[in-house]
């Protein structure tokens, strides 16, 4: 099978150009294919740009045990509409993904329902090191450093600097640091509000974390992505540590501060929590700067109905998967940022990141994991018209000029226009840990 998409505006690893990319099954067979080129299927992309697919390495699917809130078949639905072709999913279920028999019942479910790429890392407790070190086919290890989350919760200093020590998986870390919140939590009297969040998850919380993170890391010349920054305080915990540590930033901490709990109440409760407006505008300058590499969502949804309950009984997190890309296409259209940026961001960064084998970028040879962009399109994010199965977004009632139109999975349409190809299957994601990381090249 042959696919032809013609006259689009390409974003290239060198810049736009406006060429013919010619796919040839799974892959890229050709960029700036003949225009007599023969093909099964022949697009005309005039006015439109060509991107690789976004590639999301922070997403928590809820399959399985959770499954109310999220399920693998809409999330992948929302990627594909998204713009989303590749993910890689978090260990935070039920049971948790912890061991490698989990691992593989992830890995199952995503071939049978998922309709574009899947990978799942492996998570950290106190006392898995030995599944740490024998896990295959991960991208790499999820610590979280705070968060409350249950075993998965790695705050004894012991247990952590094994993991740094005697692992070689790169690590990926939730950085927030649980005395500080417990201190927090324990020294607030009075009835609580959502906004008290920020106020017991607070910058303090997430610079101490941070700053073990990254110093396990160069003790041990250890791997590490730090997942979610959320404060401009912890760029500077970044900047000397060019080699072996890179970070990211989700949309939530670039679009929302402390000032929207009044609009928006706990829908935007998210680990960590939002901060202020000027670490919103701190993290923009670290991303334009390059001190952070990649964006990603940490697509995390829970129902309206446990969303609405009273806080601390609220739970922390919200859905973007669906939305990321164009979220980002409306700043190019602002002018905020470029086309180029936004692919880097969001597509070859994570793919380098995490060692992906084909992924990341439009060049022959590579998988054609392709979508394709209208900048001009203006539309309205409307929670009844969302994929994801909680079917409501924080961004409801926004209006951004920039949306994804058709993506490929694979060199297989699975999304043109609102209507979803259910056949297509995405494939599991490769990584090649020999390759280096991020800072390879």
């Amino acid at each position: 099978m042959k696919t032809l998409i013609r006259n689009a505006t390409v974003v290239l690893p060198g810049g736009c150009e406006r060429v013919h990319v010619l796919v040839e099954g799974s892959t890229i067979a050709a960029i700036d294919a003949a225009d007599h080129a023969r093909a099964d299927t022949i697009v005309d992309a005039s006015g439109l740009h060509l991107l690789p697919g976004v590639i999301d390495d922070q997403v928590h699917f809820r399959e399985p045990g959770l499954t109310h809130k999220e399920d693998l078949r809409h999330a992948s639905r929302a990627c594909a509409k998204g713009g989303v072709t590749s993910f890689l999913d978090m260990p935070n279920t039920k049971p948790t993904a912890t061991n490698r028999a989990a691992l593989e019942d992830k890995r199952n479910r995503a071939a049978a329902s998922s309709l574009v790429n899947f990978g799942f890392f492996i998570g950290a407790t106190p006392d898995n090191l030995e599944e740490l070190q024998e896990a295959e086919r991960a991208p790499g290890i999820k610590v979280f450093l705070g968060s409350s989350t249950g075993e998965l919760l790695v705050d004894d200093a012991q247990a952590l600097e094994r993991i740094f020590a005697e692992t070689t998986l790169p690590i990926a870390a939730h950085c927030e640091d649980e005395a500080t919140i417990r201190e927090n939590a324990s020294s607030w009297t009075g009835p609580l509000d959502v906004a008290d969040h920020s106020r017991i998850r607070d910058a303090r919380a997430a610079w101490i974390a941070t700053r073990r993170a990254t110093d396990l890391a160069r003790k041990h010349g250890h791997r590490l992505h730090v997942l979610h920054l959320s404060t401009a305080a912890e760029l500077d915990l970044l900047a000397d540590h060019r080699g072996r540590i890179t970070a990211e930033v989700c949309p939530h901490h670039l679009f929302f501060h402390t000032g929207d709990y009044a609009r928006l109440g706990s829908l935007v409760q998210m680990n960590p929590s939002l901060k202020t407006a000027e670490d919103n505008e701190g993290l923009w300058k670290g991303l334009l700067e390059g001190t952070i590499q990649v964006v990603a969502t940490d697509h995390a949804p829970h129902t309206l109905e446990e969303k609405a309950r009273p806080y601390p009984q609220s739970p922390s997190g919200l859905p973007a998967v669906e939305n990321s890309l164009a979220l980002f296409l409306d700043q190019v259209n602002r002018g905020r940022c470029a086309i180029e940026q936004v692919v880097r961001w969001m597509c070859d960064a994570p793919a380098r990141v995490w060692d992906m084998v084909g992924k990341g970028r439009i060049e022959v040879g590579y998988d054609a994991d392709l979508v394709l962009v209208d900048l001009a399109r203006s539309d309205t994010i409307v929670n009844d018209r969302q994929e994801t199965k909680c079917r409501w977004s924080p961004w409801h009632g926004t209006t951004l000029r920039g949306w994804p139109v058709r993506t490929w999975v694979l060199g297989r349409e699975v999304f043109r226009d609102g209507r979803f190809d259910e056949s297509v299957r995405g494939g599991e994601i490769r990584f090649d840990h020999a390759r280096g990381g991020y800072w390879a090249g």
